[in-house]
Formats: C-alpha cells, structure tokens, sequence
C-alpha cells in the first residue's frame, strides 16, 4: 500500500484525503469483515494516539525531535497488536509507511489528516 504524505514544502497531492484514502480504507476492511483481524476500536486507538502526538507537536514543536521516538515506537505498538490478531499486517504496513515519512511537525499532522480521512472510509466500508 503506497501513501505518500509528502515532504516539508511540497503541497498535498489532492487525492491523499480523498481516493487514496479510500482505497486504504478498502483494503484493510478486506472482504469478509467476519475473517478480518481489523478490530475497528483497535484502530481508533492508534488514530487517537497520532491524533495526541500531533496536538503535543503543535503546542511544542521545537520538541518535536524529542518526540519522535515515541512516535516511531507506535510501529511496535502495532506489531504487538498483530501478534494479538487485532489488526493485520495491512494495517501494520499502513502504519509503518506513514510514520517512516514523518520528519517534522508538518508531516506528522498530514499523516493526522491521512488517518482521520481513512478511519471516516474505514467505517463506511466496515460499518459495525
């Protein structure tokens, strides 16, 4: 699954809240909701844990270096959800994707934005 959340600078691609969104929101809901490891509140943990490191960035982002690590260390954080069955290695890889392209306050809140725009396609695709 390729996501790009772009670089310092660069504008947003267009599509990134919208069809690619959506298209990771397809995927990761899967098929057969019965078979998918995709517990929608697991899922809206890890949001709400970028959604918290997003605000603490913005309220003191001369910390942001400071902060990193334990942004990064949401990547371990799934992993051992999916050792639980919680969520599956799409929604792992989604995560990994976005959070190796966070490098600055910036990119941080575009990967925010990214993530609420999947979890609203992620209930629609997956409803309850």
């Amino acid at each position: 699954m390729d996501i790009n959340i772009g670089k310092p600078g660069e504008k947003i691609d267009p599509e990134l809240f919208n069809s690619i969104a959506l298209q990771a929101a397809k995927r990761i809901a899967g098929d057969d909701p019965r078979k998918n490891d995709n517990k929608p509140t697991q899922l809206r943990k890890f949001y709400d844990e970028i959604v918290l490191w997003d605000s603490k960035v913005r309220q003191n982002p001369e910390k942001f270096d400071d902060y990193l690590p334990f942004i990064r260390m949401i990547n371990a954080k799934a992993a051992y959800a999916r050792g639980r069955k919680l969520v599956d290695d799409n929604f792992v890889d989604l995560i990994h994707k976005g959070l190796q392209q966070v490098i600055c306050a910036q990119t941080l809140h575009t990967f925010k934005l990214f993530m609420e725009a999947f979890m609203g396609f992620y209930k629609q695709e997956r409803p309850n």
